[in-house]
């Protein structure tokens, strides 16, 4: 028979640990529920139909869809390639493509601004050919890229793994070449694992603030998208401010409610 002593802290660790994750999930839910109920459904479509917001919205849809559509072209035959390889080049380069996730976006946009600014490795002969890509639609492109591609071939890659090579080999074996092979047997094994990274880049993409503040800057139309328009409205009207977070946290909890409905399909249609 267990003594007193023993029992008491087997019934008080359940209950400390329960504490503990409650008091994780209030700091995470209680700052989105906050942003709810800040807001008047009025307020809310008054808001959305503030010039600021359209404009913002526009130029974050254009410039994701198209860092996005650059991110898989070239992130799919990377990620291929690091799926396939065990070699030391490639868990370098791995490393490598990763380190903007853990590297601060301020420090992202100073680095792009290094590499294309006029005082950069790429921008006296960018000059000379009449392109400038800071403070412009295509440095917001550019740090786009930067920063959400990493998402994207990790997805990838582990997507790619999960691609039996003897069926890779028994398409070859019946006639297929290696493209041929790769588009018809092990893209479509690998799609819902690619959508899913594309879809976590995309939103990465869409809340990207620091890089693009640093190397594209925030003017209206042309650069701002709609985190920085939250920046900017924050210091005149935080009710507006407090309008497109929530409809920017709205587009984000459709996403998730998207991927994990991804991810039950791609369970369910596995193997077994």
């Amino acid at each position: 028979m267990n003594s007193p002593r023993r029992a008491w802290p087997r019934r008080v660790m359940p209950i400390a640990g329960g504490l503990l994750g409650a008091a994780l999930v209030g700091l995470l839910v209680i700052p989105l529920f906050a942003l709810v109920v800040s807001v008047a459904p009025g307020e809310f479509v008054s808001g959305l139909s503030h010039p600021l917001f359209g404009r913002a919205l526009r130029l974050s849809l254009q410039t994701t869809a198209v860092s996005l559509a650059l991110t898989v072209v070239l992130g799919t035959p990377l990620s291929w390639w690091l799926a396939a390889s065990s070699s030391k080049g490639a868990r370098i380069v791995s490393v490598l493509v990763e380190a903007p996730i853990v590297i601060p976006p301020a420090v992202v946009g100073v680095a792009l601004l290094q590499t294309f600014g006029a005082q950069g490795i790429f921008g006296p002969a960018l000059l000379g050919l009449g392109v400038r890509i800071p403070f412009t639609e295509a440095a917001v492109v550019l740090a786009q890229v930067v920063v959400s591609a990493p998402f994207f071939v990790q997805a990838a890659t582990s997507a790619f793994r999960e691609v039996d090579r003897d069926t890779i080999a028994v398409a070859r074996t019946l006639g297929a070449t290696p493209a041929g092979a790769f588009l018809r047997v092990a893209l479509p094994i690998a799609m819902p694992g690619l959508l899913g990274g594309a879809s976590l880049a995309w939103a990465r993409s869409l809340g990207e603030f620091g890089a693009t503040l640093l190397f594209a800057g925030n003017m209206p139309g042309t650069t701002q998208t709609l985190p920085l328009a939250i920046f900017t409205a924050l210091e005149s009207d935080v009710r507006l401010a407090v309008v497109f977070s929530l409809f920017l946290a709205g587009m984000g909890m459709v996403l998730l409610a998207g991927l994990r409905r991804l991810s039950t399909l791609r369970r369910t249609q596995r193997p077994r």
